[in-house]
C-alpha cells in the first residue's frame, strides 16, 4: 500500500494527532531555477508523543520544521497542508501565526548564541514572551521567568535574568532556550539539532533536560538531528529523511534494529559503537548528497545505494507501508543486514 497521506492505522489508538502534515512541498525561487528542498512530506504526531527526524545536512529536515513554523524567507514557498489541532495553518497570515507560535507551538534553534539577542539580558528576552503572549504584569513575568530558569536547572537563576547570553557558556544558553521555549507550557515543541555544537556530556543533559519538561507537561516534540544516536532514547517514531523526502519511518526500536531502507543501514554503519575495532577508517557512505536544483531521475539515492537496480533509476520508489507503523521509498522487498 502507497502512502500518500495519514493512514488511521498509523494512529496511536484512537486518538486524534496534534499535527498532521499532508504532502508537504517547500520550494526555493533562486538565480539559478527552483529548489525543491521538501518534496510531499507527510507525517503526524501525536499528543505526548516525541517525533524523530534524521538525515544528513541538505536533506529537508529544518526546511520542514520552518514550514510548519511560517518562517520560510521570502524565495520560499509551501504547498500541501499543516494541521495543527485540527485546524489549517499552512498559509495563515503572521498575526495569525502569532497567535500560536509561543504558545501553543514552540521552536528551539540549533544555535542559541544567534537565537537570543545579544543586546538584550536573559530575563529582558524570556519575560517578552509572557508579556507579548499572555499579557503577564512585568514583576509576575519575571518570577515566572526566574522560576523556569530553576526548572532547567540553571544555578543561581535570579543572578542569570540580568546576564547577557555571551555572558553565559553553550550549555547554559541552550538551557535558556529550551526556557523559553517551555514557559507558556506549548502543546507541541519543536527542536532543531538542540545538541549541536555540545560536548556529549551536555548533549546528554539536554535530552534528559527535553524528557524531563515532556514528562511534567505532556508536550509533544519534534526532534530534528543529523544523528541517529541522540533520537535513541528520546523519541517513540523516527523519520528518515534523504534528498527532501521521507525514505523510511516507523517505530524507533525498528528503526535501529532492522533498518529497511539502504541509506537508514547506512547511516547506522557509519555510526561508532564502543564495541567497534577503531584501528581502521570509520564507515562512511560513498558520494554526496544530492543537489536538491537538480535531482537525478528515480531515487535520488541510487548514485550512493549498494543494491541498486536500473529500476531505482526510472522512478521516485513511492513511501509504501511493510508493516503497521513502518514504511519505506524503496523496490526492495526486504533489506536483509
Amino acid at each position: 500500500m502507497t502512502v500518500s497521506q495519514e493512514q488511521p492505522g498509523w494512529k496511536t489508538g484512537n486518538q486524534t494527532p496534534l499535527l498532521v502534515v499532508d504532502q508537504l512541498v517547500t520550494r526555493f525561487a533562486t538565480p539559478d531555477g527552483s529548489v525543491s528542498a521538501v518534496n510531499g512530506v507527510s507525517f503526524h504526531v501525536n499528543k505526548g508523543e516525541t517525533i524523530g527526524i534524521v538525515g544528513e545536512s541538505g536533506s529537508g529536515k529544518s526546511q520542514v520544521l520552518m514550514s510548519i513554523m511560517g518562517l520560510l524567507p521570502h524565495n520560499g514557498t509551501s504547498t500541501g497542508s499543516v494541521k495543527f489541532d485540527d485546524r489549517e495553518i499552512l498559509g495563515m497570515s503572521r498575526e495569525q501565526l502569532n497567535k500560536i507560535r509561543g504558545t501553543r507551538m514552540a521552536m528551539i534553534f540549533q544555535d542559541p548564541m544567534t537565537a537570543l539577542n545579544p543586546y538584550l539580558t536573559v530575563g529582558q528576552q524570556l519575560t517578552e514572551v509572557l508579556t507579548f503572549h499572555q499579557g503577564t504584569n512585568p514583576a509576575m513575568a519575571r518570577e515566572q521567568a526566574r522560576e523556569v530558569l530553576e526548572q532547567v536547572h540553571i544555578p543561581e537563576p535570579g543572578k542569570r535574568l540580568d546576564m547577557y547570553p555571551h555572558e553565559l557558556s553553550g550549555g547554559m544558553r541552550q538551557r535558556v532556550m529550551i526556557a523559553m521555549g517551555m514557559l507558556c507550557r506549548p502543546d507541541l515543541l519543536i527542536a532543531d539539532e538542540p545538541t549541536t555544537a555540545l560536548d556529549v556530556t551536555i548533549q546528554a543533559e539536554i535530552l534528559d533536560l527535553l524528557a524531563e519538561q515532556q514528562a511534567v507537561t505532556g508536550t509533544s516534540i519534534i526532534l530534528v538531528t543529523h544523528d541517529l544516536g541522540v533520537v535513541a532514547g528520546l523519541c517513540d517514531r523516527v523519520m528518515v529523511m534523504y534528498g527532501g523526502r521521507i525514505v523510511e519511518q516507523g517505530p524507533v526500536r525498528d528503526i535501529f534494529y532492522d533498518p529497511q531502507h539502504p541509506y537508514t543501514r547506512a547511516l547506522l554503519l557509519s555510526m561508532p559503537r564502543l564495541d567497534d575495532d577503531l584501528s581502521g577508517d570509520l564507515p562512511t557512505i560513498a558520494g554526496q548528497p544530492p543537489n536538491l536544483a537538480q535531482m537525478p531521475p528515480g531515487c535520488a539515492f541510487a548514485p550512493r545505494c549498494a543494491f541498486v537496480s536500473e529500476q531505482c533509476r526510472q522512478a521516485v520508489p513511492p513511501l509504501r507501508e511493510i508493516a503497521p507503523g513502518r514504511a519505506k521509498a524503496c523496490t526492495l522487498d526486504r533489506l536483509v543486514a
